[in-house]
């Protein structure tokens, strides 16, 4: 069935009434399958996997990734596979259903990978795992108690695009229809992508390899080989010949400087696109290859160990950002990201007018009471779930009750606005909305840093969590799914990915941790540099230091100079991009970013978004060229392909590596 649409003047000049009427009689697909136990368990195990690779791929960036279009392929690919050996093909719903479950398990990573970790860095202890676990549903869930009143305008009424969301739906209907030959192409094409970036990372991992050639084949230890990730060794056999490159003095190996085969950051490049890959380069050569090499020399940013007197001076990458690069680059991103936000006065007016018009669909009755989720669960479930989440806040991380009160009313507005972003665009302004309240709380509570960090979770948590159900929604309303399961589904994923995710974080990135270790310097490695957390750390710091009178040592004249520089540039590039409608070709936020991820991570993005894009323009204009087919038709799924097979065996050498088994 081809999708259907209301034309733009059915839109502006119908009630919600008779939109809901129309939807009812023309799109609802009422006796088709769709939450049936089988899509709920494919759901549930893509889920896992996908929020394993978002784990991953978040700790390393600071991103999480959409794995809607990703699981629909997935899925679709997995029973035709099945139907082959006589199982019964999936319905276009019971599809839509497990890539709603499977994208609602990817995203619960989000706070795992920031406010989570930078609260844990700040107390500098872990937090149990079960309140990282049961903190993060009962969140999550408050997400989707809050959405679901919201989908009746956003959705229903007002039909906004959801661009995710309407792309997730139109692949599904492509999947269904006709030209079902295309979907089988890309699922082939991830799968391929997925085998080989796995098998390169099986190559070069060093735990495989040990496994391997020293434990099963009885290699002496010094003899095993593996397939070299960056070029360490180079840099080691120049110093051999006393030829290392340095800067000031530095090896370019202490700064990180040592491009690498990171294949999930090349996917990871591929999706994010070359005019941001371009500003995280320059961002990271400003800083690494400029800046940095200047602070060292005029004594500014002192080396960890050893002194340059004595010729054994030690700098790390996550050294220097620490102590001096970190708080340029925050400032930087944190005043783009604000100038972006407020620069959008309708999304804040649209917002507020919708906290009066949630419940509002024009006259007459509720064609759609029978499948809808009842406004009275959100009405009834968000009080009380939301006492929950306050109580937790309370009691686990010493949040003052009227300070966790009051962060309930505000989860409302900053849903709202960010739910008013995610329909027009696709982007959930998280890392901006994020510093509203921990500015606000951290003003309130400067000397208990948990206060601005665990309501700014809870805020950010809650709204992202209700925008990205909207966008999961989105295609089930095109093909005329059931909201009431959708809502049951986005559950499913909740428990999915807390499930997959909370046991991972720990094993990832806390199995070598002993209490009393310095936790920042345990999990924040050459590998996994966490930017999200750093930033939220670091705002956190900021705000203490500027209301609670914090050490005097933490920002010196140099760092504060180069805030307010970057600060200034920040504003002025996030104007110049707001003015010339985007053409602007740099983003201080990607500057920003690159400044805090690693140079070898940065360097790997920059590579996939520059091939995907000469792959573009040399086939462009091919449409019936095989090249058209496979590079720019079916892009992202090789991307995703990319992603998942490193990120996936690259979480598996970890595992090895802390497993009994090297023992």
């Amino acid at each position: 069935m081809a999708i259907q649409n209301l034309t733009d003047d059915q839109i502006r000049t119908w009630t919600r009434e008779q939109k809901d009427r129309w939807w009812l009689e023309r799109v609802f697909r009422g006796s088709m399958p769709q939450l049936t136990l089988r899509a709920g368990l494919t759901g549930f195990v893509l889920g896992g996997l996908l929020s394993a690779t978002n784990l991953y791929v978040g700790a390393k960036t600071g991103w999480t990734l959409g794995v809607g279009l990703t699981s629909v392929i997935l899925a679709f690919a997995a029973f035709k596979l099945l139907s082959t050996l006589g199982a019964r093909d999936m319905t276009i719903l019971e599809n839509n259903c497990s890539q709603s479950i499977a994208t609602a398990a990817g995203y619960m990573t989000g706070p795992l990978i920031s406010g989570m970790a930078a609260y844990m860095w700040i107390e500098n202890r872990t937090m149990p795992w079960w309140q990282m676990f049961w903190f993060n549903v009962v969140l999550s869930v408050l997400g989707v108690l809050v959405a679901f009143p919201m989908k009746r305008r956003f959705i229903n009424d007002e039909q906004q695009p959801f661009p995710e969301g309407w792309a997730c739906g139109v692949v599904l209907d492509t999947l269904y229809t006709s030209a079902a030959a295309v979907g089988l192409f890309k699922a082939k094409a991830l799968g391929l992508a997925a085998a080989a970036a796995g098998s390169i990372t099986f190559l070069s991992g060093e735990s495989y390899m040990r496994l391997i050639q020293e434990k099963l084949l009885g290699i002496a230890k010094d003899k095993v080989w593996h397939l070299p990730h960056d070029i360490s060794g180079f840099y080691a056999w120049l110093a051999t010949k006393g030829w290392e490159p340095k800067l000031s003095g530095v090896p370019l190996k202490q700064l990180g400087v040592t491009p690498a085969l990171d294949l999930a950051m090349i996917g990871a490049g591929g999706l994010m696109g070359i005019k941001p890959a371009i500003s995280m380069m320059i961002g990271m050569m400003v800083n690494f290859l400029i800046v940095v090499p200047i602070m060292i020399a005029h004594g500014e940013i002192l080396p960890k160990s050893g002194s340059f007197a004595e010729g054994n001076a030690v700098f790390t990458r996550v050294h220097i950002l620490n102590t001096w690069a970190l708080w340029w680059g925050i400032a930087i991103m944190v005043t783009a990201s604000m100038v972006a936000l407020f620069a959008k006065p309708q999304v804040f007016i649209q917002a507020f007018q919708g906290l009066f018009r949630l419940g509002k669909g024009g006259s007459g009755s509720d064609p759609l009471r029978h499948i809808e989720l009842p406004l009275w669960v959100s009405w009834v479930g968000i009080p009380i779930v939301g006492a929950v989440g306050v109580w937790m806040a309370h009691d686990w991380f010493g949040v003052s009750w009227i300070f966790g009160a009051t962060a309930i009313p505000l989860i409302i507005v900053l849903t709202l606005i960010a739910a008013s972003s995610t329909a027009l665009t696709g982007i959930t302004p998280t890392g901006s909305l994020s510093k509203i309240p921990q500015f606000m709380y951290g003003a309130l509570d400067p000397k208990h840093p948990p206060t601005n960090l665990m309501t700014a979770i809870m805020c950010v948590e809650v709204s992202s969590n209700a925008s990205n159900l909207l966008m999961d929604i989105k295609p089930g309303y095109m093909l005329g799914a059931k909201p009431r399961q959708q809502a049951w589904g986005h559950c499913i994923g909740i428990i999915a990915g807390a499930l997959a995710s909370t046991p991972l974080f720990y094993l990832l990135f806390l199995s070598e941790y002993k209490p009393g270790d310095n936790l920042q310097d345990k999990m924040v490695t050459d590998q996994f540099s966490f930017p999200s957390a750093v930033q939220w750390k670091g705002v956190s710091e900021l705000v203490t230091s500027i209301f609670g009178g914090g050490s005097g040592s933490l920002l010196t004249t140099s760092i504060t100079w180069s805030m307010i520089t970057a600060a200034c540039v920040g504003l002025v590039m996030e104007v110049g991009r707001i003015a010339s409608r985007g053409r602007f070709p740099l983003s201080p936020l990607a500057i920003g970013l690159g400044v805090v991820v690693p140079p070898e991570s940065t360097m790997a993005m920059f590579a996939g978004a520059a091939f995907f894009w000469a792959t573009h323009k040399i086939y462009h204009a091919r449409t019936e060229s095989t090249g058209n087919k496979l590079w720019i038709q079916t892009h992202e799924p090789i991307c995703a392909g990319v992603i998942a097979g490193a990120a996936l065996v690259g979480i598996g050498d970890i595992l090895v590596k802390v497993s009994p088994l090297l023992k």
